[in-house]
């Protein structure tokens, strides 16, 4: 199993450094053609204007094939480049996930914070998910066929979600010490790998 960390802007080296830690070999994808050589790709934050101008036409469209076809992890940014609806301002995306997203929903930089929430489905004895929230934004909406996977604050407002083979989420898991959400990724990329697998006939 090979996960890709795409290597544009953001602080994609904390997410190499978190994936290796929990055992899976990483590539820092600079060039679309890498998207070949790997089994699920995480989008870090930074950016996401940036993100498509660096990605150029080729880039993106090539991105937009893998999305739809193999497991996909975006945070902070990466979550407004994988959601179909995006404001504050509008902006072309992925549309991989059937979300609304706002950005910049929680502040400027200045408005940073940490913040204590629910990985869901809780289980009993469960510690609360820490979440790193710089310039985040807000999920609006959430389509029939997403699953919230994580929640915050008192309106349980969803931060992570997952719809088929895509999750995002609105924070920094990178930047936590809780490693529950890139766990469920590698747990996604690893159930779609032995899926994927070809039967073998004695």
């Amino acid at each position: 199993m090979t996960i890709g960390v795409l290597a544009l802007q953001g602080d994609f080296d904390a997410h190499r450094r978190r994936l290796e830690e929990l055992g899976a070999k990483v590539v820092l994808v600079k060039k679309p053609g890498q998207l070949d050589e790997i089994d699920g790709l995480v989008i870090p934050g930074g950016e996401s204007g940036t993100f498509l101008k660096l990605l150029g036409e080729e880039g993106f469209e090539k991105l937009k094939q893998f999305v739809r076809q193999k497991p996909t992890f975006g945070t902070c940014a990466g979550a407004i480049l994988l959601a179909n609806e995006v404001e504050n301002p509008t902006q072309a995306g992925l549309g991989a996930i059937d979300i609304r997203i706002r950005r910049n929903a929680y502040g400027r930089q200045l408005d940073s914070s940490i913040r204590q929430g629910r990985f869901l489905p809780e289980k009993p004895g469960d510690s609360p998910l820490e979440m790193v929230f710089i310039r985040a934004p807000r999920i609006e909406r959430v389509g029939q066929a997403v699953q919230v996977i994580a929640t915050e604050g008192n309106d349980h407002a969803p931060v992570a979600v997952r719809q088929g083979t895509v999750m995002a989420a609105t924070f920094h898991p990178e930047l936590s010490a809780d490693t529950r959400l890139h766990q469920a990724f590698l747990a996604l990329v690893d159930d779609t790998c032995r899926t994927d697998a070809p039967v073998r006939r004695l």
